[in-house]
Formats: structure tokens, C-alpha cells, sequence
């Protein structure tokens, strides 16, 4: 069950980040980054009272260690997007997309030393793997001229989103019930305070961005919709099975992503491109597998 929530979460999400790759050539950061949730919340919700109607349970008991772990996830997820719109703008859609997935090694390695997660010689050798890969995706001319600032950004974007992986799954833990339920319990409220925060925000600082979503429906909806169906894979699969695992499977979403560049956003992709996301697919094998 796990695996199928994965593949349906990684599928969602290629085309998700194809979505806000077009968009973040009109719009600004903080502007994309709203769009992945302001139409998402009300899709969310539906699902959840589908859930309930399907399947009748008790409303869980929301503990402060929940919020805290919703809180951290929801903030952590907002810094993580809209790092990964930056690296859209600093290399095209498959570079920027396989610097982000330094997401799944990072988890491995945090999940080994603060969530308890065990990994063995051939997991690390997958982590090593991945990590010579994000450097050959950074560089633009190999390892010869190899672009630190990239690096460094394409790492702080798979760290903020590993932390919000990892807080996504404790905050279901600490819930009861059916996993379906507790994930779309924790996807509700991580959206809603993502919308809320956001709103606020470009109200305050940038109506602009809100008027330049509005004029650009179908894309933001596009958006929303893939945002939120992957998510509901993600935390779902991250309700059943451990994080590292989870976003190691989900590393399939790079073919998706490569076959999404190619002929769809018209991206040219190098033959280093593919060596580096195959090289992180490779990783992935190699972490699963142990």
C-alpha cells in the first residue's frame, strides 16, 4: 500500500513542479509557493470528509506535541518551495528538480541519527551515491567547474524539505486511527496554516503576486490539484512506512521528471543531466534494497 501511495505521490509531483517551473518565469517566489496551496485546503478537506463518510472514526485528540510537529512542517515546507523556485530560476526544470531531491539522502541521514532508523553499508553506499550525483547535476561543465552556490542551495532545499517529511510523520504518529485519516488530518492543517501565513504575507507586503495568480487560474489550479493529490500520497506512505524509505522509492519521480522536460516543458537536458538523476535513482535502488 505504501509503495502504490509512493508511486501515485511521485507521478503527482513531477507534473507539480513542471506546473510551478512555468509559472515562476511570471510570478514571484512567494507567489508560486501559495499557489501549491491556496486551492489545495478546500481539496483537502473534501477528501477528508470522504474519508469519514467511507469510513466512520472518532475525532483524534490534538496534543501539543502535534501542533509542534505540524507548526515545524508547515514552516519548513514553505522555506523548502520556495528554495526549489530559486533553483528553477538558476538552472532549468530537471537540473532544479534533482538538486531538490537531495531531500530522500538527507532524510536517510537524519533519520539514522535522530528518528531511529537503521540503515546498512549498502544503504550508506546509496548515500554516497546520491550525494556525488547532486554535484554533477550542479555543475554545468562537470566537476571541473563545479558551482558551490547551487550545491549549497539545492542541499538547503532537501534539508527543509527532509525536516518537513520527517515532522509530517510524527505528527500522524501521534494521532489514532486509520492511517488514511491521520494523514489527511495532518495534510488539512499543514495546508491551512500555509495558506494562512502566505495570504497574509502578500497582503501585507506584495497584492500584486495575489492579482498575478488570479490572472493565471488554470495554472494555479493545475498547481493546487497536483500539490495536494501528491501530498495525500506522501503522507500517506509517510503514515505507513518510515521517511527515508518513502522518499527513496519516490526517487522514480526523476523519469517522470526527465520525460516532463523533454517534450512537454522542451527543456534541453545534457548527457551529464541524465548521468546525475540516474545516478540518484541508483541511490535510491541501493538505499531500498538494503
Amino acid at each position: 500500500m505504501w509503495i502504490l501511495f509512493t508511486f501515485l505521490a511521485a507521478f503527482m509531483q513531477a507534473w507539480r513542479n513542471a506546473f510551478q517551473s512555468k509559472l515562476s518565469k511570471e510570478v514571484s517566489v512567494a507567489g508560486v509557493t501559495l499557489a501549491r496551496f491556496i486551492w489545495a485546503g478546500p481539496i483537502a478537506a473534501v477528501y477528508l470528509f470522504s474519508l469519514h463518510q467511507y469510513q466512520p472514526a472518532t475525532m483524534p485528540d490534538f496534543g501539543a506535541t502535534f501542533w509542534g510537529f505540524v507548526i515545524g512542517a508547515s514552516s519548513m515546507q514553505i522555506l523548502a518551495t520556495g528554495l526549489m523556485v530559486k533553483l528553477f530560476k538558476m538552472q532549468n526544470f530537471a537540473i532544479g528538480a534533482g538538486l531538490a531531491k537531495s531531500e530522500a539522502l538527507v532524510a536517510a541521514i537524519l533519520g539514522v541519527f535522530f528518528f531511529g532508523t537503521q540503515l546498512s553499508l549498502l544503504g550508506w553506499t546509496g548515500v554516497v551515491v546520491g550525494g556525488i550525483a547532486i554535484m554533477l547535476l550542479s555543475s554545468k561543465q562537470g566537476f571541473k567547474q563545479l558551482s558551490l552556490k547551487t550545491v549549497l542551495l539545492g542541499l538547503a532545499c532537501g534539508s527543509a524539505f527532509a525536516l518537513t517529511s520527517l515532522w509530517v510523520r510524527e505528527a500522524s504518529l501521534t494521532l489514532q486511527g486509520p492511517f488514511t485519516h491521520r494523514a489527511a488530518w495532518v495534510l488539512l492543517w499543514v495546508i491551512s496554516i500555509q495558506t494562512i501565513v502566505l495570504i497574509a504575507y502578500l497582503l501585507a507586503k506584495d497584492k500584486s503576486t495575489l492579482a498575478a495568480l488570479w490572472q493565471r487560474p488554470a495554472l494555479t489550479l493545475s498547481i493546487s490539484v497536483t500539490s495536494c493529490i501528491g501530498s495525500i500520497g506522501w503522507f500517506s506512505a509517510m503514515s505507513l512506512q518510515a521517511v527515508p524509505y518513502v522518499k527513496t522509492l519516490g526517487q522514480v519521480e526523476v523519469f517522470f521528471t526527465l520525460i516532463i522536460a523533454a517534450f512537454w516543458l522542451k527543456d534541453k537536458v545534457k548527457i551529464n543531466d541524465v548521468a546525475g538523476l540516474v545516478l540518484i535513482a541508483v541511490a535510491a535502488i541501493l538505499v531500498m534494497w538494503s
